[in-house]
């Protein structure tokens, strides 16, 4: 069918954008306070200042009560701070009429954990819904709806119902649903959360090609360090309405700061025993030290020097990780044999890196 004069083109119909430039996020001093019917105030977000640079991918962080859906209901507008200013490419949506921040909100995908789909309308039909409500063409609308079928790898899957599709098949609907307006912002609310490990990984494979091709900035809400490990730049770490912790990815896992950072890596990282297993361990002969591991931690020169001493040295747990092209873990190693070449290796790797002996 070809399109008349007035029938919108998708050029007119959507906005445009740039393939390498997302939205610029900043929050600036931004608290929030509920107040109940008996006036109680609850504070969930508390003076938070936190800038997303274009493109990124930044994982926000937290248990159940942090603050994370609080702050992600002030990017698309759907809550207001009690104090502070939350702007998005430099412009301040605090206080913006519902007539503008409906404008705002086009430029917004939002993907969430439960999918939010539409169970009467076929994958192709959730697709195409926000395509109509911007009033384009039938034609630019079936088009589209092909692409972005296309692009989340489900272009087989258009004429099935919800009930008809994975977890996973459903996430990446909602992806491309998100995706179909083409927002400069996606915002992903514990998107993953619902997921088992291994189709987690395919919807953040996909989220990772999002803003690898597109350059979307994306602000992903997760308790789950794994994920954020997965896709993000950088990690804001949440606790009481706080951001506790913000750095890069490799820095936060590297080197965490805070009690509720050294939780989150510790789920992700597995690369210290547990009690359990640091009571099994101490049943044994021979001293435990848990070493960093970096790239001029000193560990394994350290080591030859012990074994030519006289120690034996037996490596009983540990793991290491690369993040953004950088090495680093932990290592745990039982030593015995001479005990003066031990305490030399001890002494000699407190020198260049974080060693801890385990005991009772």
């Amino acid at each position: 069918m070809s399109q008349t004069a007035s029938t919108p083109t998708p050029e007119e119909s959507l906005p445009q954008r740039s393939t390498t430039k997302g939205t610029r996020v900043e929050f600036r001093g931004v608290t929030k306070v509920f107040s109940n019917n008996k006036n109680a105030k609850t504070v969930a977000l508390d003076d938070v200042t936190l800038t997303v640079e274009p493109g990124e991918v930044i994982g926000i962080i937290g248990y159940s009560g942090a603050g994370k859906s609080t702050l992600v209901r002030m990017i698309n507008g759907l809550d207001s701070p009690t104090s502070g200013e939350l702007l998005l490419d430099g412009t301040n949506i605090v206080g913006m009429p519902e007539s503008q921040l409906r404008k705002l909100r086009s430029n917004i995908g939002m993907i969430f954990q439960q999918f939010n789909l539409f169970q009467s309308r076929t994958a192709a039909g959730n697709i195409e819904y926000p395509l109509q409500l911007a009033k384009m063409g039938k034609a630019a609308r079936k088009a589209r709806v092909k692409e972005m079928l296309d692009f989340v790898g489900l272009s087989d899957k258009g004429n099935n119902y919800p009930e008809q599709l994975s977890g996973g098949q459903k996430q990446r609907v909602g992806i491309a649903r998100a995706l179909s307006t083409n927002p400069t912002l996606l915002l992903a609310d514990e998107a993953t959360s619902a997921l088992d490990p291994e189709t987690t990984q395919e919807v953040l494979e996909v989220l990772r090609k999002v803003n690898r091709e597109l350059g979307i900035t994306i602000v992903v809400i997760t308790h789950e360090m794994e994920v954020v490990r997965s896709i993000a730049d950088k990690v804001a770490v949440m606790e009481q309405g706080k951001v506790v912790e913000y750095g890069s990815v490799y820095e936060v896992f590297s080197n965490p700061q805070t009690n509720v950072a050294q939780r989150f890596v510790a789920t992700a990282l597995r690369n210290t025993p547990d009690n359990v297993e640091a009571e099994d361990l101490l049943s044994h002969e021979g001293r435990l030290f848990t070493i960093d591991l970096t790239e001029d931690s000193g560990f394994f020169k350290a080591s030859a020097i012990a074994a030519e001493n006289g120690a034996s040295i037996n490596i009983v747990h540990g793991g290491v990780t690369t993040l953004q092209r950088h090495s680093f873990g932990k290592m745990t190693v039982r030593l015995g044999g001479n005990p003066q070449a031990v305490e030399e290796f001890y002494q000699s790797l407190q020198r260049t890196t974080t060693i801890k002996e385990i005991t009772r």
